[in-house]
């Protein structure tokens, strides 16, 4: 999950449907990369759970990677589990896509029957106690199922160091700016409790093993693809509208610069665009 998201730290993530499914079908190959990694152990799984699906988009890519099994795409927003089913429709796999509207971790315990694999990408760190979250997912694999969730890696790059307007280094800015604002949205959460982010131990005090961490590179490079500079606009444009106030006067200038169309050095236009992001994926497995 991006993290660009609404004023402060409130997030409308209907609202954020189109952004969202457009970022993820941009990063299926980094998705598929992880799939054919997770599809090593986990073999003919009876049930993929997608916790945090948002609009399908990976739940999808799971039905695909896995013939024959029947995926459940959990998520607090109905709307976004709408998309999701619609994209199902669409690819012929609804006879064995289910979805299931509700809080996590609590709605899972809905789920008719345990999980041979369970995915969550880039959503539990939207849960105020990721370890006590951790465990609740745990508590709904099958004996032998995996854990895999998606957390950390780096984040996404679009332009060089230089971009001959404003001062360089404008994206390392952005981040350490962003990092801020991360860390004020998990105080804001709702029974929020910090944690090292050590993901391994802590799918370890989940009570799994045999734990397994691996990171996929989307690698894009200029010039950008349409797609590609679309996703690089609509990121910068939330960079612009939530993180502004973090940054200083002439940052904010150089961004109005890179987001303006009629501007040729704006991001509608540069030949020096791309898109490059790391995310890592981290298993664990429940004992027999």
């Amino acid at each position: 999950m991006a993290h660009h998201h609404h004023d402060h730290t409130d997030i409308g993530w209907a609202e954020m449907a189109p952004l969202l499914e457009a970022q993820a079908e941009l990063f299926t190959p980094l998705y598929e990369r992880a799939l054919a990694w997770l599809a090593e152990e986990v073999t003919e799984p009876g049930l993929v759970v997608d916790a945090g699906s948002g609009p399908g988009v990976i739940s999808c890519l799971f039905a695909e990677a896995f013939p024959g099994t029947r995926v459940v795409a959990v998520d607090g927003s109905e709307p976004l589990l709408e998309r999701a089913r619609a994209r199902a429709g669409r690819q012929g796999i609804a006879d064995r896509f289910g979805t299931l509207a509700g809080e996590l971790p609590e709605v899972l315990a809905e789920l008719d029957y345990p999980a041979d694999l369970l995915w969550a990408s880039r959503s539990v760190h939207h849960l105020g106690d990721q370890r006590a979250a951790l465990a609740a997912y745990a508590a709904r694999l099958a004996p032998g199922g995996t854990l895999a969730v998606m957390e950390g890696g780096l984040p996404a790059r679009f332009l060089p160091r230089d971009i001959g307007i404003g001062r360089p280094g404008l994206q390392a800015r952005v981040d350490a700016v962003e990092d801020e604002w991360f860390t004020r949205m998990r105080e804001e959460l709702p029974g929020s409790v910090a944690h090292t982010e050590d993901w391994p131990a802590l799918l370890t005090s989940a009570g799994l093993h045999h734990t397994r961490t691996r990171t996929f590179l989307l690698d894009l490079p200029a010039p950008a693809a349409d797609r590609a500079r679309a996703y690089a606009v609509a990121s910068l444009t939330r960079t612009r509208e939530v993180l502004a106030e973090g940054l200083d006067a002439e940052d904010r200038a150089t961004l109005d610069r890179l987001l303006d169309p009629a501007d040729p050095a704006s991001v509608h236009h540069r030949p020096d665009v791309f898109v490059l992001a790391a995310h890592t994926v981290h298993t664990a497995v429940r004992p027999v």
